[in-house]
């Protein structure tokens, strides 16, 4: 019999890994921006829920849902200070005629600063790997403008100094062992990890509070603090979407050892303030203990 849970039946454990994290949150005084540039080291527990849930329907008939909760915590690896840590669950939902969608999974987090997201996209099982792991960046940008390309880095750097490690600030944090080409790309943290290693299958997951690939769901709410009312937009810190891909990779254990189970997230929050959009980007590598 198939697992109901489907493609989230391997995340049931104890998940521990390193990682990187960095964010742009506001500053008071002489400049409105501070960086964050933080190594991590991860714990993540996920704790299967006993039983379905069930959705009542009126459009279309009943549906239950199956799920975990999880646990996730990030302190910095040099210091040990805690710089996140969420509850929340993972569900496994099966397609719907009411509204039209495929099966999918949804995550539904909360954050302590005062933002809750749910997250809901797609899931896909393929053999072999490695992963194809895209470039991403951490350059601020206007409000409903496009996001810059890696290829604008140069020019971010000009705009926001902070980007460039080699040029001292008083506006920025860095944990020992930060480069720069983690902060020109952090998602090469994740392809370092996985360059030249064998792999024998893998299970992507994307998930978005845009309302895409899944429609009509999903979406932040934020305290009346972090939306706050201002102009121009963005109050204190007003989270206003997230995208995070994960995938579930299965590796060939040592000889006479069984495979390794290792989990690799990339996660994009656009976070609003001062009339910009600022990318809090974090990344880890995990493994199934």
């Amino acid at each position: 019999m198939a697992d109901p849970l489907g493609p989230l039946a391997q995340l049931p454990g104890t998940w521990t890994g390193q990682g990187f994290n960095t964010i742009w949150r506001p500053h008071t005084g002489a400049q409105d921006r501070f960086l964050e540039l933080n190594l991590t080291t991860e714990k993540l527990v996920f704790t299967k829920i006993n039983g379905p849930i069930p959705n009542r329907g009126l459009l279309m008939p009943d549906i239950n849902m199956f799920g975990l909760t999880y646990m996730q915590q990030l302190p910095e690896t040099s210091s040990g200070t805690g710089l996140h840590i969420e509850p929340g669950i993972w569900a496994n939902v099966p397609p719907t005629s009411n509204p039209s969608e495929p099966a999918s999974v949804v995550r539904m987090a909360s954050i302590p600063h005062g933002t809750a997201i749910l997250a809901q996209g797609t899931t896909q099982f393929l053999p072999g790997g490695p992963p194809d792991i895209p470039v991403n960046n951490i350059i601020p940008f206007g409000i409903g403008g496009p996001a810059p390309a890696n290829s604008d880095f140069p020019q971010g750097e000009q705009d926001f100094p902070e980007l460039n490690l080699s040029r001292a600030t008083p506006f920025r944090h860095a944990s020992p062992g930060v480069t720069q080409d983690l902060v020109r790309n952090p998602n090469s943290m994740l392809e370092r990890v996985i360059q030249g290693r064998p792999m024998k299958n893998r299970t992507f997951i994307h998930i978005s509070t845009t309302q895409h690939p899944i429609r009509g769901g999903g979406g932040t709410a934020n305290t009346a603090f972090l939306a706050g009312k201002s102009d121009p937009p963005g109050g204190n810190a007003k989270a206003v979407e997230v995208d995070a891909t994960f995938w579930i990779q299965t590796l060939p254990g040592a000889p006479g050892h069984p495979d390794v189970l290792q989990l690799q997230y990339t996660q994009l929050v656009q976070l609003d303030f001062n009339g910009l959009r600022w990318p809090h980007v974090t990344v880890a590598t995990l493994r199934k203990q």
